[in-house]
């Protein structure tokens, strides 16, 4: 899970809540294919989906709903061959007797290859995992808890497991119709135009929520939704965005030439250098102390960098010395690494005399550095310190409360298993999806957009988001439709539980102000 290059988060499961004709969830509903599709199927039988009911209180008010736990088969372009089923779960708030005035919106996580178990346990659902402080948790049992901060108070909420994971499965042999960029999205498309179809929701204020991958993908599929489904959506929510992969700090030495990762990370390896201290003058301001360094980086060091072997050395030097002023690591050690250095060398030499290393995915949690003498960190303690907690309550909630799988394996993640093809539309380069995201936008000049980032995000750091997002090849008008909100966090926003009430609040108020009625 920790160790592919570009996981850029972990998904959780997928949520989904189904309507009778009064506009409420029936007691039940049966998506199991009808018997002539039954003559089709080539993948194991599942169970049918279970309706459920639960309340949750948030923020002081009490709330009911209702909750569909199953799986949608993923047909071809002549809705024959069911060679996937994607599972989800849903939860749809009780009384809603106009489902025109009540939005609703899908959730996933990334990898590629998670499911959505990240931000169903730790998000938006009524439920949440406890994660205490920024250390390694202790054993079972985790603490699970009412999520005074459910987004059910807002929108009806459906977490989609990405096929092959969760519940989901794929017919063997058929994984790469899956497992890719273009393929992945036309998977998600047509689970959520069956989704809105079963459900009775095409009327409704629709919203996609991606987390990390999943704004990649929501990117090219908000495109597809656009242009190809006739599909318009109010507002596309991107947690921790990565769209030009071009621009990752993971691995940039083996891109020479291309500066962009370390100035777009530059302000967040100082985030992380002002949280564990280890600058040499600290600043009481972290926003403000952040906005000099985003002048810096993009001024002064980017001139320097693009210079290459022409930076004469009394520019090298000063250079040199203020970035140990901005990120705390030794001058030397910035001199050797010719002023560039990527993710895992600095999560690796920040609190090296300590004999501890950073996380990636959120670098205020720190570690025990696994290979002191080694050049970069391949670890990542806050996924270690996470991962457990999240995993077992998943299957313990989804098959108690939810009353669905108790026979069948919920997977977390196909990492391992799969063979992602990151080509896109064709294109043999680095994937860079910015194009789709504008596309989407000039087709539909109304439809919002909204970046949350973490400032101690080092898989997908918050300063690359903003430049992506600064850079769409679209009008200039257009950029107003454009949202930012920013976090003492990391990847997964809402481990901080401050951070987790002002991302409510935050996504609350986008969604209400784009979804032209109330809720």
């Amino acid at each position: 899970m920790k160790k592919i290059l570009f996981q850029f988060l972990f998904s959780g499961l997928s949520l989904i809540i189904s309507m009778s004709l009064q506009a409420q969830p029936p007691q039940s509903l049966n998506t199991t294919p009808s018997k002539s599709e039954s003559s089709k199927v080539k993948i194991p039988s599942f169970p049918p989906n279970e309706t459920t009911t639960g309340t949750v209180t948030i923020e002081g008010q009490k709330l009911s709903y209702k909750a569909v736990t199953g799986t949608l088969p993923i047909l071809d372009n002549d809705e024959e061959d069911t060679t996937a089923r994607m599972s989800f779960v849903a939860y749809f708030k009780d009384g809603v007797t106009d489902l025109s005035a009540r939005p609703v919106t899908f959730l996933y996580n990334g990898g590629p290859g998670s499911s959505t178990l990240w931000l169903h346990m730790g998000s938006f659902g009524p439920r949440r995992v406890v994660v205490d402080g920024t250390t390694h948790m202790p054993g079972a049992p985790y603490k699970f808890v009412n999520n005074d901060y459910s987004l059910l108070d807002a929108s009806d909420l459906v977490f989609i497991d990405a096929p092959g994971t969760g519940f989901g499965r794929i017919e063997k042999g058929k994984e790469s119709d899956y497992y890719g960029v273009d393929q992945d999205a036309s998977a998600f498309a047509k689970f959520i135009q069956r989704f809105i179809t079963i459900f009775e929701r095409w009327n409704s204020p629709k919203f996609l929520f991606g987390e990390s991958y999943g704004t990649t993908r929501s990117a090219v599929l908000s495109n597809l939704l656009q242009n190809q489904y006739s599909i318009d959506l109010n507002g596309v929510i991107l947690l921790s965005q990565i769209l030009s992969f071009g621009n990752s700090v993971d691995g940039p030495s083996r891109d020479p030439g291309n500066n962009k990762p370390y100035e777009l990370s530059l302000p967040t390896y100082a985030a992380t250098a002002w949280y564990h201290h280890k600058l040499p003058a600290q600043n009481n301001n972290l926003e403000a102390f952040l906005k000099e360094v985003e002048q810096f980086a993009m001024n002064d060091y980017a001139l320097a960098l693009d210079k290459g072997a022409k930076l004469d050395a009394v520019t090298f030097d000063k250079i040199a010395n203020q970035l140990h002023q901005y990120i705390g690591l030794p001058v030397d050690y910035i001199k050797k690494a010719n002023l560039r250095i990527d993710g895992g060398e600095f999560e690796q030499q920040l609190l090296s005399s300590e004999e501890m290393a950073t996380g990636r995915l959120d670098t205020r949690f720190s570690g025990p550095v696994m290979d002191p003498l080694a050049q970069r960190s391949f670890s990542d303690p806050q996924s270690d310190a996470i991962s457990g907690a999240y995993v077992a309550l998943l299957n313990d909630y989804i098959r108690k409360d939810l009353k669905y799988g108790k026979t069948m394996v919920y997977r977390p993640n196909v990492y391992g298993r799969t063979n992602w093809n990151m080509k896109h539309a064709g294109s043999p380069g680095t994937l860079n999806v910015t194009s789709d995201l504008a596309n989407a936008m000039k087709g539909n000049p109304n439809m919002k957009v909204m970046l949350a980032a973490g400032y101690y995000d080092l898989a997908t750091p918050f300063y690359e988001g903003v430049y992506e997002l600064e850079h769409l090849p679209m009008p200039s008008a257009l950029q107003k439709n454009i949202h930012y909100s920013f976090y003492e966090s990391g990847h997964m926003v809402y481990l901080h539980l401050p951070s987790l009430k002002k991302l409510h609040n935050d996504v609350k108020q986008f969604i209400e102000g784009n979804s032209n009625s109330g809720s």
